[in-house]
């Protein structure tokens, strides 16, 4: 998936959260107080924000405000412990998108999150498919020409890392942080492994190899 920013102050929150987002594959820029949000989404393009209200150096609503102000029509999720009918309706007239409250599951906040992009981008219906093949992040399930195919782990985020970009060339480091979300250490050919596992299972000329850069899908 693409690159999103999580602006959270509580460390420890922060860091289950963020292991949850680079599980799901998703790419993850923190910030820890609002002036460093506003100079991260000047800098970046993000696919979607959350945001926590109760910040150091200034607000989360002063960083919706300036980031809606200039017409950024990047997608905002608020996660903040404010339970209250009146935060919600000042969080969502500053211009968020969806709102959920702490504590929270984490299933439910990448369900959010995903949804969030998906409308941003136009899409109503989550599936990804190609020739045959059809993933759905919603429910994690990867089907060929109707009948269930079990993916590992590291197989089912590469193939949605692929699908989400298909037709566009996906450089070989690129998918490394998809899939591991930038932990640890990887083995030079690790991406080729889980590619070859897949044209195992969906034919040889499912996944194409631009050599020296990377892989592509369509």
């Amino acid at each position: 998936m693409s690159q999103v920013l999580l602006v959270e102050d509580d460390r420890m929150l922060g860091d289950a959260v963020a292991a949850a987002l680079a599980r799901d594959g998703w790419q993850v820029d923190r910030a820890t107080d609002a002036a460093s949000a506003q100079l991260a989404l000047v800098d970046h393009a993000y696919a979607a924000v959350l945001l926590d209200l109760g910040l150091p150096r200034g607000s989360g609503l002063d960083v919706l405000r300036t980031l809606r102000q200039r017409y950024d029509p990047t997608p905002v999720l608020v996660v903040t412990a404010r339970d209250r009918l009146s935060d919600r309706v000042s969080g969502l007239d500053a211009g968020a998108d969806d709102y959920l409250v702490k504590p929270f599951q984490s299933d439910e906040l990448l369900a959010r999150l995903r949804a969030l992009v998906r409308r941003a981008q136009g899409r109503v219906t989550p599936q990804l498919s190609w020739r045959g093949v059809n993933l759905d992040p919603a429910s994690r399930t990867v089907t060929r020409d109707g009948a269930d195919v079990r993916l590992g782990a590291s197989e089912y985020r590469t193939l949605l890392a692929l699908l989400e970009r298909r037709g566009r060339v996906v450089p070989r480091e690129t998918l490394e942080s998809l899939v591991y979300g930038g932990e640890g250490t990887i083995e030079s050919n690790t991406i080729a492994v889980y590619v070859h596992q897949l044209r195992r299972k969906f034919g040889e000329d499912f996944i194409s190899t631009v050599h020296g850069i990377g892989y592509r899908i369509g």
